[in-house]
C-alpha cells in the first residue's frame, strides 16, 4: 500500500497548512511563473514580428528594373564603371526608373546595413545615378529586427529616375472612371492644377470643354490632363509651370489623365475613351457618402473586361463621418472580393503603404489599392502623389523595341480643324515610329481604299515633338488634307503595310447579360480599339441561341462600311442592356474588294 504523505498528497493530520500544502503551493507558483515568462516570450516576440518586414523579399530577377544590393561601399574604380553599367541597364529596362533595394542579399534576405554602412551605399549610388544622368529619391527606410541583442540594421528602398532630355520622359495614361457627381473632374484639377477646391466645384472648371458641362457640372466629352514627376520625385504642374510644354520640359515622368464621362447617356463615350485610348490604368473615383451607385459597378466591370489593372479613390470624405467612409470601404472590400472579380483590396492609410501599393499593383493584376480623400481640405491627397510618383509601367524597354521595329500604325481617335494649320488629327501610335514629313496612308474609306497623305507637325502633350514612339499619344498636322474624308476609327499605316479590311469578322465571345436570347440578326454596336459600328450577328456556329453567361464564336457583319481590324483585338459590344466581351478569331475580306486586296497598289488613291 502507497504512503500518501511520502507521494506528496495532503495528509488528514496537516490540513492546508501542513507543509506539504506549502510545497504545493511553491511549485504551483513556480509553473505559473515560468507560464508567464513563457507567453511573455511569446507576446514579445509575436510584437518584433508585427514591426519588422517579412526576413524575404522575392528573388531578384535578371530582368525587370528591380536591383538588390547588399552594400555599396567604397568599390574600386572597376567595381564603380560595372555598377554604373549595371544601373544603367536597370534604368532602360525601367524606361526611365529603377528601384534599388540596399541591405538586401540577391536571394531576397533581408541583411541590413549599419548607419554609416548605409549613408556610405546611398553616397555611393548618388554617384553612380549622376554618372548616368539620374536623380535618386529615398523611399522608405526600415529596421531589421531579428534579435535585440544585436544593433539595429535597416535596409532602404531607394527611387532612381532620369534626368529628362529630349522629351523622352515616361508616359503613363490612366483613365479616370467613376458616377456622375462622384467628383472625378474636381480631383483632377486639384491634381493638375495645384490648388484645392472650394466645395462648389471651381477647381474642375479648367477641365470642361463645353458650355453646357460648365452649365450642368457634369462632364460629356472626353478630355485630357497631365500631371509631371520630376526626376527628384517632386510634383511638377499648372501651379509653378505656365504651359503644358513647361510641365514636359521639367518632367521626368508624366500621368496623362483620360477624364471620362460618369452618366448612363454618355456610355459609348465612356467605353470609346477605355478601348481607343489604351490607358495603362485605369482609377475608380467612388463618393464616400454615396458609395456604390449609379454606374460605378458597371465601369469597374467596364475596366475588368479589357484587362485594365484598376486602383479606387473613395472622394468626399470631408462631408461625412469617418463611419460613413469605413462603411463605404467595406461596401467595396465586398465587391471586389466577389468570385466575378476575385481582388485584393489593399487600404492605404500613410507613406509606406502607398510605395508598397504602388509596387504590388503592378506585379499583381490582383491587388487592388484603395485610397480615401478629400479635394477640399487635401486629407490623404499626398499618398495617392506618392503612389503615383512610383508607379511603375506595365511593359517593360524589350516590349516597346519590338513595337518599335515593326512599320507604323497610327490609331485615329480624333479630327479638328486648326486655323492657320489645317487639319488635325489625334490618336495613339501602336507601332513603328512617326516622323515629321513621313509619308502614309489613311483608310479604310466607305470603298475600303486607302489614300496618301503627308505628316506635317507633331504635338506631344501640347508641345512639339519631331519623333513619335509606339505607344505614345499625340496630335498629327495633316496640312490641306480634306478633313471630310477622315473619320474616328481609321488608321494611319505605312504604305509598305497590306492592312487586311473587312466587312465581316469572326470573334470567341461571352454574353454578360441579355435580357431574352441573342441569335441571328440581333444588331449591336461593336466596339474593336478605336473602331466603333453596328454591326449583324451573321451567325453563331454551332448554337441557335445564346443565353446570359454562355460562350460561342459569331460571326458579325458591319451595317455601314468596312474596317480595319487586327487578329486576337479586344472586342466589347453593347446594345440597351445586352452586353458582351471576346476577341477577334478570324477576318473575312470584303468580297468586293477581294481583288483589290490581292494588288495593294491598286489600294492607294491621291484624295
Amino acid at each position: 500500500m502507497v504512503d500518501l504523505t511520502e507521494s506528496g498528497a495532503v495528509s488528514p493530520g496537516h490540513g492546508r497548512h501542513g507543509q506539504s500544502s506549502g510545497s504545493c503551493k511553491k511549485t504551483s507558483k513556480k509553473s505559473r511563473t515560468r507560464r508567464s515568462k513563457r507567453g511573455r516570450r511569446r507576446r514579445s516576440k509575436k510584437n518584433r514580428n508585427n514591426k519588422t518586414p517579412p526576413p524575404y523579399l522575392p528573388p531578384e530577377a535578371e530582368e525587370g528594373n528591380i536591383e538588390y544590393k547588399l552594400k555599396l561601399v567604397n568599390p574600386t574604380q572597376y567595381r564603380f564603371e560595372h555598377l554604373a553599367t549595371q544601373l544603367k541597364w536597370r534604368l532602360q529596362e525601367g524606361r526611365g526608373e529603377a528601384v534599388y533595394q540596399i541591405g538586401v542579399e540577391d536571394n531576397g534576405l533581408l541583411v541590413g546595413l549599419t548607419e554609416s554602412d548605409m549613408k556610405a551605399s546611398l553616397k555611393t549610388l548618388k554617384r553612380m545615378a549622376e554618372k548616368v544622368g539620374a536623380d535618386i529619391t529615398l523611399l522608405r527606410e526600415r529596421e531589421v529586427d531579428y534579435d535585440l541583442d544585436r544593433n539595429t540594421r535597416k535596409i532602404a528602398e531607394v527611387l532612381v529616375r532620369k534626368v529628362p532630355d529630349d522629351q523622352q520622359f515616361l508616359d503613363l495614361r490612366v483613365a479616370v472612371l467613376g458616377n456622375v457627381d462622384s467628383g472625378k473632374s474636381t480631383l483632377l484639377g486639384v491634381l493638375t492644377q495645384g490648388e484645392l477646391d472650394n466645395g462648389r466645384g471651381r477647381a474642375r472648371l479648367n477641365l470642361f470643354r463645353h458650355l453646357h458641362e460648365i452649365q450642368t457640372g457634369r462632364t460629356s466629352s472626353i478630355s485630357f490632363e497631365i500631371l509631371g514627376f520630376n526626376s527628384k520625385g517632386e510634383v511638377v504642374n499648372y501651379s509653378e509651370s505656365r504651359t503644358a510644354e513647361e510641365i514636359c520640359e521639367s518632367s521626368s515622368k508624366m500621368i496623362t489623365f483620360i477624364d471620362l464621362a460618369g452618366h448612363h447617356k454618355y456610355l459609348k463615350t465612356t467605353i470609346f475613351g477605355l478601348t481607343s485610348y489604351c490607358p495603362d490604368f485605369a482609377m475608380l473615383v467612388v463618393s464616400a457618402n454615396t458609395g456604390i451607385a449609379g454606374t460605378t459597378r458597371e465601369h469597374l466591370g467596364l475596366a475588368m473586361a479589357l484587362k485594365v489593372p484598376i486602383f479606387i479613390v473613395v472622394s468626399k470624405v470631408d462631408l461625412c463621418s469617418r463611419g460613413t467612409v469605413e462603411r463605404t470601404v467595406r461596401q467595396l472590400e465586398r465587391v471586389l472580393k466577389q468570385p466575378g472579380c476575385n481582388k485584393v483590396p489593399m487600404v492605404v492609410s500613410n507613406p509606406d503603404d502607398a510605395v508598397t501599393a504602388a509596387q504590388q499593383f503592378a506585379q499583381s493584376a490582383c491587388i487592388t489599392p484603395i485610397f480615401t480623400l478629400s479635394s477640399v481640405s487635401g486629407e490623404s491627397l499626398d499618398l495617392l502623389k506618392v503612389f503615383l510618383n512610383i508607379l511603375p509601367p506595365l511593359s517593360n524597354s524589350k516590349e516597346q523595341e519590338e513595337l518599335m521595329q515593326q512599320l507604323t500604325e497610327f490609331q485615329v481617335d480624333e479630327i479638328y480643324s486648326v486655323p492657320d494649320v489645317g487639319t488635325v488629327v489625334g490618336g495613339t501610335l501602336y507601332s513603328g515610329v512617326c516622323r515629321e514629313g513621313e509619308r502614309l496612308v489613311v483608310g479604310p474609306t466607305d470603298e475600303g481604299r486607302f489614300l496618301r497623305l503627308k505628316v506635317g507637325s507633331i504635338q506631344r502633350n501640347r508641345s512639339a515633338c519631331r519623333v513619335l514612339r509606339a505607344g505614345q499619344a499625340a496630335t498629327l498636322a495633316l496640312g490641306n488634307f480634306d478633313r471630310s474624308l477622315l473619320r474616328k476609327g481609321m488608321v494611319m499605316v505605312s504604305p509598305k503595310m497590306n492592312p487586311t479590311i473587312c466587312c465581316q469578322f469572326e470573334a470567341a465571345i461571352v454574353l454578360l447579360f441579355h435580357a431574352k436570347t441573342f441569335r441571328r440578326g440581333s444588331q449591336v454596336t461593336v466596339h474593336v480599339g478605336n473602331v466603333r459600328q453596328t454591326a449583324t450577328v451573321e451567325c453563331l456556329h454551332g448554337k441557335d441561341e445564346l443565353r446570359t453567361g454562355e460562350r460561342a464564336v459569331v460571326r458579325f457583319r458591319f451595317i455601314k462600311h468596312p474596317e480595319y481590324l487586327r487578329l486576337g483585338a479586344k472586342l466589347l459590344f453593347r446594345e440597351g442592356v445586352t452586353k458582351g466581351i471576346g476577341h477577334v478569331t478570324r477576318l473575312l475580306p470584303p468580297s468586293q474588294n477581294h481583288d483589290q486586296n490581292q494588288n495593294h497598289d491598286q489600294n492607294l488613291q491621291e484624295p
